[in-house]
């Protein structure tokens, strides 16, 4: 009896405790899965605590979907207990931080506070170049554009999907070519998509419009906006079709629009994000 009895206590502490764990498991997940939903979304809450590296400011918010980092461009001494709210970002998971010798579970990369809740009394630090940043690598950055494409099927091969996905890095990014024709742009330095790519080396470093639909965005990687336009021309069979252009603009998705910046032939960032053409700096209208 007194066997039986103690089978059965340990029995009830496994499954209590047990239950607990899963359930506590649970709820993590859980938080995790509606901290990262934060990507490119605004992040309201109060500071519970702050830390400072070159370049950055690293903040733990208590928000409604639990207690987020956040972290900001430049050195700022911000109060805890100060409710604040941080502009949209890019929400990372498991970013290590090599000054912080610290892996956060999820962390939103903000393109910094809302004007009217930044304290006085801030350093005014400019933040490094992205290469640069000890933090945060630009291959990290940009893992948001190697992302699942939401406009694969939007009339792209899979021809042109595998050369994307085989290429990597910035290949990863690539839009598959949509059945679309768009007009060129206007002006003395209007050019299509496919002329970008034609004449890069002529027109490295030059300032060109093109006009384009919007294909995907991807939102404040480093503090900037990336977006593949399309307008029919160029060669999918050889990624000439999507033009990559950053700016500080955030079109919609789908939309025609003009945009006008500095072209750069043969950019390379490293750790595979090269782009045989990018438009940077760009001003949409």
């Amino acid at each position: 009896m007194k066997y039986t009895r103690s089978i059965s206590i340990v029995l009830t502490l496994v499954l209590l405790f047990g239950g607990s764990a899963m359930a506590s498991d649970k709820k993590q997940a859980e938080t995790v899965q509606a901290q990262t939903n934060l990507d490119g979304k605004a992040i309201k809450g109060k500071v519970l605590e702050t830390m400072t590296v070159p370049g950055y400011t690293y903040l733990k918010l208590d928000a409604p979907e639990g207690k987020i980092w956040v972290a900001i461009a430049g050195e700022h001494i911000i109060q805890v207990g100060k409710e604040v709210q941080a502009k949209p970002g890019m929400a990372m998971v498991n970013f290590t931080s090599n000054t912080l010798s610290k892996t956060f579970d999820v962390i939103v990369f903000s393109n910094g506070l809302e004007g009217s809740n930044i304290p006085t009394g801030q350093k005014t630090a400019a933040a490094p170049p992205a290469a640069a940043a000890d933090d945060i690598t630009f291959e990290q950055a940009l893992q948001a554009e190697a992302k699942t494409n939401p406009h694969a099927g939007m009339g792209g091969g899979a021809g042109t999907a595998a050369i994307a996905q085989a290429s990597g890095g910035s290949g990863m990014a690539i839009v598959p070519a949509a059945e679309i024709k768009v007009a060129k742009a206007t002006g003395a330095n209007a050019r299509t998509v496919g002329e970008c790519f034609a004449n890069a080396k002529k027109l490295d470093k030059t300032k060109v419009r093109v006009q384009g639909k919007v294909m995907k965005v991807s939102k404040m990687i480093m503090g900037k906006n990336w977006v593949h336009l399309q307008d029919g021309t160029g060669n999918p069979m050889k990624n000439s079709h999507d033009l990559v252009i950053t700016t500080l603009d955030a079109p919609e998705p789908g939309s025609i629009v003009v945009i006008e910046g500095t072209l750069h032939a043969d950019k390379d960032f490293g750790a595979g994000y090269k782009y045989k053409v990018i438009i940077e700096d760009a001003a949409i209208e």
